[in-house]
């Protein structure tokens, strides 16, 4: 009798401590499960799959000398000209590139030299020139030396809504308004700068700006009443300043 007791007690136990490692194992299972599911990948730093860290690229690591060379519009070389000191001044003496100005291919050439330090300088220079050439002020393309989220945007008035003739002439004027007005308060508005080239349109600014204004200009373009567009700027441009 005693013997069929323990051996009644000792399988109640086994079969409990079976229970509780099966329900262990399932449970670190479900966790690898989730965390797969979510997107964590699981790696043991002693490991083989052990994330790699790479050093920073140099200017001397990237070999050869660079050069860009930007095409600038006949109705900008007059203004080039006038403006060349204040354009290489930060060029050659902040990012330690060298630059000219070539009046045969009617382009400016820049490319980096022993003194560049870094990798980015040759791409900001040639963003910095590019923007001249588009139609920037000097004041407003030197933004694009000193801040990082900056770009310039570009789009055709045709891209928005196929016009014509006085329709085209009259969506322009609608953008630009009178004496400026209307692309100032645009601008103001949305911290951005516009640049009207006949039908084509650049704004600079940081990637929310430039969305907002752009959404501005192709509404007056369909059509809409200059008041509507500022009333729908001022409620943008308070979300976006409470965002940030």
């Amino acid at each position: 009798m005693s013997n069929t007791e323990e051996d009644t007690t000792t399988t109640t136990v086994s079969v409990d401590s079976i229970d509780k490692a099966v329900k262990n194992n399932k449970r670190g299972r479900d966790d690898v499960d989730m965390a797969v599911d979510n997107g964590d990948e699981i790696i043991d730093d002693d490991g083989p799959n052990k994330k790699p860290t790479f050093a920073q690229i140099t200017v001397e690591q990237q070999g050869d000398i660079h050069i860009r060379k930007i095409l600038i519009p006949p109705n900008r070389m007059t203004p080039l000209k006038e403006h060349w000191r204040e354009i290489y001044e930060p060029i050659v003496t902040h990012l330690k590139l060298q630059i000219r100005m070539n009046l045969k291919t009617k382009r400016v050439e820049i490319r980096t030299s022993s003194a560049t330090n870094n990798v980015a300088a040759l791409q900001k220079a040639v963003d910095y020139v590019h923007a001249f050439a588009l139609g920037f002020e000097t004041q407003d393309s030197i933004a694009l030396l000193r801040l990082d989220d900056l770009y310039v945007d570009s789009f055709d008035v045709l891209d928005v809504k196929i016009l014509k003739g006085d329709n085209l002439a009259r969506a322009i004027g609608r953008i630009a308004g009178k004496d400026g007005k209307t692309k100032f308060t645009i601008e103001n508005t949305t911290k951005t700068r516009i640049v009207l080239a006949d039908k084509r349109i650049h704004i600079l600014g940081s990637y929310a700006n430039i969305r907002v204004a752009k959404d501005a200009i192709c509404d007056l373009i369909i059509g809409s009443p200059p008041g509507k567009v500022y009333a729908r700027l001022r409620t943008v441009a308070s979300r976006v300043a409470e965002r940030f």
